[in-house]
């Protein structure tokens, strides 16, 4: 079927394009708009990363085809679901964005939620682990937001 082609096509190879995207916007930025978009991946990337690993401690999520009994669309370990890495992925790089763009930002936004669709269809994740990834990516940029806020009045405002 030709839909589900094109989910499995999305579900493993499009955080490589929001990844893409994410890199193209980082290049045509003035260098004080780089630096300043490098300090905010290094913290809210590893930070909802930590989060994520602790939220699958806490939670576990068999796979749909483990609780279906079905063969996914794409070939996957029988672990953990929650959270999903390819949605912490791209939405973390959306997040991050946001900071800077919202238009680019809503656009990474877009296609991580069709990752995560892409993920649900093809049978290796349920709904709630995207949306615990999306909550967790949601939860790091306004931690880091709000401390650095706090911390650096001035610098940890967003970009114009």
């Amino acid at each position: 079927m030709l839909i589900d082609g094109i989910a499995v096509f999305i579900a493993q190879y499009f955080y490589f394009l929001v990844l893409l995207i994410g890199l193209i916007f980082f290049f045509i930025q003035p260098w004080n708009i780089k630096k300043s978009m490098m300090i905010r991946s290094a913290i809210i990337g590893p930070l909802a990363y930590l989060l994520s690993r602790i939220a699958g401690l806490l939670y576990y999520d068999p796979r749909p085809f483990v609780v279906g009994h079905f063969v996914p669309l794409i070939a996957h370990a029988a672990d953990n679901g929650f959270p999903s890495d390819h949605v912490l992925l791209t939405g973390a790089a959306a997040m991050v964005i946001w900071f800077y763009d919202k238009k680019w930002s809503a656009v990474l936004w877009a296609l991580a939620l069709l990752i995560g669709w892409a993920r649900v269809y093809s049978g290796v994740h349920h709904a709630v682990d995207i949306m615990g990834s999306i909550v967790i990516v949601l939860f790091s940029g306004s931690a880091y937001y709000y401390v650095s806020t706090f911390l650096w009045p001035t610098r940890g405002r967003v970009q114009k």
